[in-house]
């Protein structure tokens, strides 16, 4: 019993997480994109197609040779010490095929932890790791495609939990039109060690993406579509605030449609900077409250490339009292 108590307490850390990226609260960390321009976009996005490893992040397929010798390292820093990163670098197979490797880092500050009575066990900081190696092969000069295979390790005091996943992503690009569509499959797998008796799955998706620039207008536009394994999203839309208002479920046609797509731009002046703004409406209305509702959904970032340097900065306030910070370097190695 002491033990369900000490794990629940700790995956507690996890739910705002949980609510920002997912609906369960078990691995929802996977869907954390460790790409700040990612996160600009509306926290998913596949098919924005650039030189840069850090916006492979959600799609092995747009891996490719072209980002040999890339270095990239994230730091994200969220509410309650929830401190977040990663470390990714790509190299060349040849001219038509390329691997990458990464680590990363999730910790959710110091909880309480207490046993079934409700005595004090001190306190716990509990982490999630993530090891992953991919491979992405070219096709043709308009498709490539890919895997990502993963293996996470959960650490909550003294125990434990692992799994393996994999990604798997396709992506077209027709550079003539600047046009990329592409599909992807997240997180299939399962749990290998588990923390009790209980299974916990990871969170299966099916993703599409659409990203296009129009002849030489400086936007590029992004529309996503995600847990596209699920139809009906509901979420609790709360009162106004006064003394007889109550919450209600959400749960219709319009809104569990919109709850399935995030819609993003670039805005790129130059091919050295970006500026990006990104719309989720899951993330508005699953953090909604009776005085916010429609910013939360928001997210901004920019982008500076100045020669073998790549700077990246996004910024997302989804809750009262809590903004979202996440930084992006990634260096070339090859030029």
């Amino acid at each position: 019993m002491t033990r369900k108590v000490l794990i629940t307490t700790a995956l507690l850390a996890t739910m705002t997480v949980a609510k920002m990226y997912g609906d369960d609260p078990h691995y929802s960390f996977l869907d954390l994109s460790a790409s700040s321009h990612i996160h600009s976009l509306g926290t998913v996005n596949i098919s924005t197609v650039e030189d840069n490893i850090m916006t492979v992040d959600q799609n092995p397929g747009l891996l490719g040779s072209e980002m040999s010798n890339q270095l990239g390292i994230s730091y994200m820093h969220y509410l309650n010490n929830i401190n977040f990163g990663e470390v990714v670098f790509c190299h060349s197979i040849g001219i038509n095929a390329a691997w990458q490797a990464s680590i990363r880092y999730l910790n959710y500050g110091k909880i309480d932890s207490y046993d079934e009575n409700g005595n004090a066990l001190g306190r716990i900081s509990p982490s999630d790791f993530v090891f992953s190696g991919g491979y992405t092969r070219e096709f043709s000069e308009t498709i490539r495609g890919g895997f990502l295979l993963k293996t996470i390790y959960s650490s909550y005091d003294e125990y434990w939990a692992m799994a393996l996943g994999v990604d798997i992503g396709v992506n077209y690009y027709d550079i003539d039109r600047d046009l990329s569509l592409s599909a992807v499959i997240s997180n299939l797998g399962g749990q290998v060690k588990r923390f009790d008796n209980e299974y916990n799955r990871l969170p299966v998706d099916v993703r599409l993406g659409w990203t296009q620039s129009f002849a030489q207008f400086p936007v590029r536009f992004s529309v996503t579509a995600f847990n596209l394994t699920k139809w009906h999203l509901p979420y609790i839309k709360p009162g106004d605030g006064s003394v007889n208002s109550q919450s209600k479920v959400i749960d219709n046609f319009g809104s569990n449609l919109l709850r399935h797509f995030i819609f993003g731009a670039d805005i790129i002046p130059s091919d050295k900077f970006h500026f990006a703004i990104g719309y989720n409406y899951k993330t508005a209305t699953d953090m909604a409250s009776d005085n916010r509702n429609f910013i939360s959904g928001f997210a901004v970032g920019a982008g500076l490339k100045i020669k073998d340097f790549n700077v990246d900065v996004s910024y997302s306030h989804p809750l009262s009292g809590a903004s979202v910070l996440m930084l992006n370097l990634t260096l070339d190695f090859h030029r």
